[in-house]
C-alpha cells in the first residue's frame, strides 16, 4: 500500500520532529526561566523529554506534511522581570533554537564526516544516515521560517506583538483573530496550488507559504551543509 521510500520518510520525519520540537519547547522554557517565569519549570514542563510538551494533532499532521504546530510549553509573561522583553526572548528562542539544531547536524557533512551522495534507505523502509542528516538540517531550517511568520498562532506574532510599541500593540492585538486566517488560508492554498495549476499554470503561485518556505530553506541548508 504504502513504498518503502514514504515509510522511510515518515520514520525520518517522526524522530527529526520529536527532536525538534522538545528543543524548540526547552528553549522557551528555559529562557523564560532565565527572565523570571518558573510556570514551565514548576509544571515539570522546562525539560528535553518531548511528552512534557507535544500537541499530538499538530504532531501527527507535522509527520505527514513536515510542518505544524508541534507541542506548546506554558510561558507567563506576567511572572517576567521585564515583561515585553522577556516574552520576546522566550518566544524568539524556540525558532532560533532549530536554527542552531540545524547549524549543529550540518556539521558532519562540512566535516566530510558524512557522504552527502549515500541518499535513500536502508532495508527500503528506514532513510540511510545522510537522508536522516538532511532532513534533520532542512525540517529544522522550515520550522524555523514558518515559526517566525507574524501570524498567530505561531512565534512570529508573539515576537512582533512584544516588539511593537504600544499603540501599534494594541492594533496588532486586535488583528490576532485575522491574522490566523490568513494562515490558515495560506496553508489551505498551498495544498490546492497543484491541481489549480493543473488548470492554469499561473494559479500554482497561489502556493505562497511554499515561496516563502522553500527557496529560502533551501539556500540556508545549502550555506550550512557547504554546497
Amino acid at each position: 500500500m504504502f513504498s518503502g521510500d514514504y515509510i522511510a520518510t515518515l520514520v525520518s520525519r517522526f524522530f527529526v520532529l520529536l527532536i525538534a520540537m522538545s528543543v524548540h519547547e526547552f528553549a522557551h522554557a528555559y529562557v523564560a526561566h532565565l527572565m523570571g517565569d518558573d510556570t514551565a519549570k514548576s509544571q515539570g514542563r522546562m525539560t528535553l523529554d518531548p511528552r512534557a510538551n507535544i500537541y499530538w494533532p499538530g504532531f501527527i499532521v507535522g509527520v505527514l506534511i513536515g510542518f505544524a504546530v508541534l507541542g506548546s510549553a506554558p510561558v507567563n509573561p506576567y511572572r517576567m522581570r521585564k515583561r515585553r522583553l522577556g516574552m520576546f526572548l522566550a518566544v524568539l528562542a524556540g525558532p532560533f533554537s532549530n536554527l542552531i539544531v540545524a547549524a549543529l547536524f550540518a556539521l558532519p557533512f562540512r566535516l566530510g564526516l558524512v557522504n552527502p551522495v549515500s541518499y535513500g534507505t536502508v532495508g527500503g523502509i528506514l532513510p540511510t544516515l545522510p537522508r536522516f542528516l538532511f532532513d534533520m538540517i532542512y525540517l529544522n531550517i522550515v520550522l524555523f521560517l514558518f515559526n517566525i511568520l507574524p501570524l498567530f498562532p505561531l512565534d512570529g506574532w508573539t515576537v512582533t506583538l512584544s516588539a511593537l510599541p504600544t499603540g501599534p500593540a494594541i492594533w496588532w492585538e486586535r488583528q490576532k483573530m485575522n491574522s490566523q486566517y490568513v494562515l490558515i488560508a495560506l496553508i489551505v492554498l498551498s495544498f490546492l496550488a497543484p491541481s489549480l495549476a493543473d488548470i492554469y499554470p499561473p494559479l500554482g503561485y497561489a502556493d505562497v507559504l511554499s515561496l516563502i518556505l522553500g527557496g529560502p530553506s533551501i539556500r540556508i541548508l545549502y550555506f550550512l551543509v557547504g554546497i
